[in-house]
């Protein structure tokens, strides 16, 4: 019988808000016809689509990263500054589109003022220069009596940004990227970015443009950067048509974030680094069935595809003493959990994951024990388009779990992705305290597996709620998780 055993005095670390935060790039229907459709009757007086303005707030994201992405290495930020009639119309390299420049950064960071997040610029290192990063962060955040300042404010904006995160470049190791760079030559022209962007607003944090976690590249950018950044990040998308490879394949991340950390801590003892560095996973997804093109690269998620988004929330949060910022890559259309058309919008699978972990898995993350049945991934068996495997750290246990302790509100909440993909699992969560008379229940499934969401059919992969009456000041209670489901259990703790 599966046991779960929670103790409020295990603390692995503090969950950072900004665990929960998101990634809009230019690119498809992202943001031109997906947040800001200009004309459209949804769309404010900005342009914005209010639906998803209110979708999104309903995740109470805390940071979003923006304009890219690999739109970024080719992308100048002036050409999207002043006049929407006077701004150029481009050619996009990075997904082969033309760029309009209506959407620039004016109106990226009030659409995030309008959200109400923290923007995370990311700076052309691919076609721009320090001195165009340079005034980039000028632009946004300058007080002084100076040219970049001065524009912001011509063009309406008296007050400064504020723009505290920005990333060094975007996946500059790959042979996809507008000016790839070997992980030497990134890392000393990151550094001359670093220099005069600090030295432009010493109070902004730098984000390094790291790999996998596990590369070379990542152990050269941290020796090198090490004294001048704040974050590094990484990227992980996943995801198989095959249902086991796919729930599994988000422990990747794990692997990842263990290596990682250790160069981290390995380089700040050597080079006597005082300042923390934590990491940013400021892409990650399910991301497999199709390649993005113009008018494709929508893809419709399933619950097995929920599933794995539950468990690499459960794994950041398992990592929150290292992760202190993940951003969901994308949010609207393009991999995103919202997808809109000209009279609405639609809440995938994973939207709903999403909404239940930024609502609820908020406080202190506890380490909980869990006995359980495990599942052996073959290697032969395992089936993906990305390079990554993950059949050498089985077995894997069939429910991933996290705790987590709300303090101020006196909560336990207890995520479960029970991954089997035939069985239900009952089994008992055993807590070290007295608990309170009931239980609150979420439980996201659906038929099957693939089940999926639908304009026509919008919740057949949708949130049930339910209660269950506890005996009096109990220290233990009986669930089952059903196959294929994700189920959030909220319990105070007895005062």
């Amino acid at each position: 019988m599966t046991t779960i055993k929670i103790d409020r005095a295990r603390v692995i670390g503090e969950i950072d808000q900004r665990m929960y935060s998101g990634f809009v790039e230019n690119m498809f229907r992202c943001v031109y016809g997906g947040l800001f459709e200009e004309g459209s009757p949804l769309s404010n007086e900005q342009g914005f689509r209010r639906d998803v303005l209110e979708a999104l707030r309903s995740l109470r994201l805390a940071v979003l990263r923006g304009p890219g992405g690999n739109f970024v290495s080719g992308y100048h930020w002036v050409d999207g500054v002043g006049p929407r009639e006077q701004r150029p119309r481009r050619m996009e390299l990075a997904w082969h589109a033309e760029e309009s420049n209506r959407f620039g950064t004016d109106e990226f960071l009030q659409f995030c003022e309008q959200l109400g997040v923290e923007p995370s610029i990311c700076v052309n290192m691919g076609t721009g220069t320090m001195d165009e990063a340079r005034s980039w962060v000028e632009y946004c955040n300058g007080t002084g009596d100076t040219y970049w300042a001065n524009l912001r404010r011509r063009n309406g904006r008296e007050a400064p940004y504020n723009v505290k995160y920005w990333c060094l470049g975007n996946e500059m190791y790959g042979e996809w990227q507008i000016g790839a760079l070997s992980a030497e030559d990134y890392s000393k022209q990151a550094r001359e970015f670093a220099k005069v962007m600090k030295w432009t607003d010493p109070s902004i944090k730098l984000i390094s443009c790291g790999m996998y976690g596990f590369d070379d590249w990542d152990r050269i950018v941290l020796e090198t950067l090490a004294p001048y950044i704040d974050y590094h990040s990484l990227h992980l998308y996943t995801g198989s048509p095959d249902y086991y490879s796919s729930v599994f394949a988000p422990h990747q991340a794990e692997r990842a974030l263990r290596i990682c950390q250790a160069t981290i801590e390995r380089v700040r003892y050597q080079q006597h680094i005082e300042h923390p560095i934590s990491i940013v996973y400021d892409e990650w997804n399910i991301w497999f069935r199709e390649k993005p093109q113009p008018g494709v690269g929508e893809d419709r998620y399933t619950l097995a595809d929920a599933l794995g988004v539950a468990t690499f929330l459960n794994i950041f949060l398992r990592a929150c003493q290292s992760v202190k910022m993940a951003n969901y890559a994308l949010l609207v259309n393009v991999s995103a959990p919202i997808i809109t058309s000209a009279d609405g919008l639609l809440l995938q699978p994973t939207y709903h994951v999403l909404q239940l972990y930024t609502e609820y898995m908020r406080g202190i993350t506890l380490d909980a024990h869990v006995d359980c049945e495990a599942y052996e991934l073959k290697p032969e068996a395992e089936i993906s388009s990305w390079p990554h495997r993950v059949a050498d750290l089985s077995p894997f246990k069939l429910l991933d779990v996290t705790a987590v302790y709300n303090p101020e509100q006196e909560i336990f909440t207890v995520a479960v992705v029970n991954r089997d993909q035939a069985r239900a699992h009952t089994g008992t969560i055993q807590f070290t305290e007295m608990l309170a008379s009931s239980v609150e229940i979420y439980e996201l499934n659906a038929a099957d597996p693939a089940c999926t969401n639908s304009f026509a059919d919008p919740n057949v992969v949708n949130v049930q709620k339910r209660s269950q009456d506890l005996e009096a000041n109990p220290r233990a209670l009986t669930c089952t998780f059903p196959a294929h489901s994700l189920t959030l259990l909220r319990v105070h703790r007895a005062i």
